[in-house]
């Protein structure tokens, strides 16, 4: 076996970093793909991730001639291309700019949920905002509403891009924020999660308890 030809910058419990194992394991990639974790927060950078990615994020992902991809999004549609069964993300038509405004909506999921704990976790109790912490909770639920009232059917159908960011997504409001119970109103959504976190790739790939 050939050594892997890349490195990703990753941390098991980052969610973006999840959907890049995810696409990993379910295409066969992840041979080709060197692991070197790091822990890092908004006020604790990591100088090797910042010599890559001046935004100082993770994921990001060094390629074999040294340039480094970095934003989930960016190294998700990279490495599609890399494999040689079928695209988990669309490659035209009206399918692609769906099923990537669903792995969009996952991400703003993503997005308020990581601030959130930021805000609850990171940030001194006395300089705490609640009106902004809610707000932000609301749009976890707007997405919530939206994807259990218009999406079942297309998450169901096929475990692709959509589907891995929306199963990340709510692996990681259990994983950060399990006194949602976000199952009591969106019963739908919690069947099809159910039924998707029993894959071997999202298995594989559970945050840390």
């Amino acid at each position: 076996m050939s050594s892997p030809s890349m490195s990703l910058f990753y941390s098991a419990s980052s969610p973006f970093v999840r959907k890049v194992m995810v696409l990993l394991h379910e295409t066969g990639q992840l041979d080709r793909v060197a692991l070197e974790s790091v822990q890092l927060s908004p006020i604790a950078p990591s100088a090797d991730v910042n010599a890559g990615n001046p935004a100082g994020k993770l994921p990001a992902l060094r390629l074999a001639d040294g340039s480094v991809l970095h934003d989930s999004r960016v190294i998700l549609d990279y490495l599609d291309r890399q494999h040689v069964g079928e695209p988990l993300i669309p490659l035209d038509g009206p399918a692609r700019w769906r099923r990537l405004t669903l792995a969009s909506l996952a991400d703003a999921m993503l997005d308020a949920a990581v601030l959130i704990r930021y805000e609850t976790f990171l940030r001194p109790e006395e300089k705490r905002w609640d009106a902004w912490q809610a707000a932000q909770q609301d749009k976890i639920e707007r997405a919530l509403a939206q994807l259990e009232a218009e999406a079942i059917a297309e998450l169901t159908c096929h475990f692709d891009i959509a589907a891995i960011g929306v199963a990340c997504a709510l692996g990681y409001l259990d994983f950060r924020q399990p006194e949602l119970n976000w199952r009591q109103r969106y019963s739908q959504l919690a069947d099809w999660y159910a039924d998707v976190s029993q894959r071997p790739s999202m298995q594989a790939t559970q945050p840390p308890v």
